[in-house]
């Protein structure tokens, strides 16, 4: 007789014998929203869904996931997950993808727990064994700028980002280009690599002129020049400068990717494991990555448990570039360089989060 709980070998039997008992979800501030699965035999593990500014619309569609799930096996992680995409008639988004991400990450927090592996060792093991992390700074003046870098470099960091421009006109003036070089001026003055995130904000015309001026400034990268809804404009403007394009926060799955891989107009990608599907969706992003060339820097402005997911991605992905790790009110602080942990240790960590 089969132990409860143990793994079932006999051939078209269930990988194990446990079933989801339960899935549940917590709001914790700032802006966070943790899962929580637990198999009918008290195996736990534990997800972050968080969506700025969305959150409770993530929770409501956990009400289909649940109906769909308890009673499923929770090892079947790959199974849950392309029922959960592809079950209903409307498939991706924010919010249906945050949710699956969430899950998913329980779901290998769980099996990480049962069999004593951390999720990064059941993709293949990790090919580093330390992420270089980048650190947000904002600021929008020169003399604000320094002193965050400063502080970051105490800290350890060698790379930031920050802000390149509020929302600005159709077409640009040359002093306000000045303005923006002398931000990037202020930080790599203190030792620091400088990537710039535009957040979408400048129309065509103006990033075109922006990218050129920057260009001899010798940034890491330049962020979201345009929205991704615009990929003909982010392919013109890849096409104008020799500074790296990053972008892929606001996408969502390996299909909202697909095009800008084709269009070779994206040099580092930056999916976040908390809005595109989770572990395994991102892991197929960074593979397909890796065949065209593009680099892979997780995106993590978030919690504990999106950054312990981002990690096992970072250690495990053949094209890396950076971690991105969040600052201040976009969630918390990491360290410059991060060592590689286990994905179950995180929900006990979180416990003391969710009861605080």
């Amino acid at each position: 007789m089969t132990p409860r709980g143990a793994w079932s070998m006999k051939r078209g039997s269930p990988v194990s014998d446990r079933k989801i008992g339960r899935i549940e979800t917590f709001f914790a501030p700032p802006r966070w929203l943790f899962v929580r699965v637990e198999s009918d035999d008290g195996a736990v593990g534990w997800g972050e869904a968080s969506l700025e500014g969305w959150a409770e619309a993530v929770d409501g569609a956990f009400e289909a996931l649940r109906d769909r799930f308890i009673g499923a096996d929770p090892f079947r992680i790959e199974d849950i997950w392309q029922v959960g995409y592809r079950g209903g008639f409307y498939r991706g988004g924010p919010v249906l993808m945050s949710a699956l991400a969430g899950l998913e990450q329980a779901l290998w927090d769980l099996k990480g727990r049962a069999v004593g592996l951390p999720a990064w060792q059941m993709l293949g093991g990790k090919v580093r064994d330390k992420v270089r992390s980048y650190a947000w700074i904002g600021g929008d003046r020169p003399h604000e700028i320094g002193e965050a870098a400063e502080h970051r470099k105490k800290q350890g960091f060698s790379a930031v980002k920050m802000n390149a421009t509020a929302e600005m006109e159709w077409i640009g003036v040359p002093n306000v280009f000045d303005d923006v070089i002398k931000r990037v001026e202020a930080a790599q003055a203190q030792g620091m690599d400088v990537g710039l995130d535009f957040h979408g904000r400048v129309h065509r015309p103006m990033a075109k002129q922006l990218a050129k001026a920057l260009e001899p400034l010798g940034l890491l990268f330049i962020e979201e020049p345009l929205l991704s809804e615009n990929p003909e404009g982010l392919a013109e403007i890849a096409a104008l400068t020799s500074t790296p394009i990053a972008l892929g926060e606001r996408l969502f799955s390996r299909w909202d990717f697909k095009p800008f891989f084709e269009a070779r107009s994206v040099d580092i990608i930056q999916p976040d494991l908390s809005h595109a599907g989770g572990i395994l969706e991102v892991r197929k992003i960074a593979a397909m990555a890796e065949a065209y060339d593009v680099a892979v820097a997780p995106h993590c402005p978030l919690g504990p448990l999106a950054l312990g997911a981002c990690l096992q991605i970072a250690g495990r992905a053949g094209a890396r570039s950076r971690h991105r790790r969040g600052g201040g009110a976009r969630g918390g602080q990491g360290p410059p360089s991060l060592a590689q942990p286990d994905l179950p240790q995180q929900g006990r960590q979180l416990r003391r989060v969710v009861s605080a």
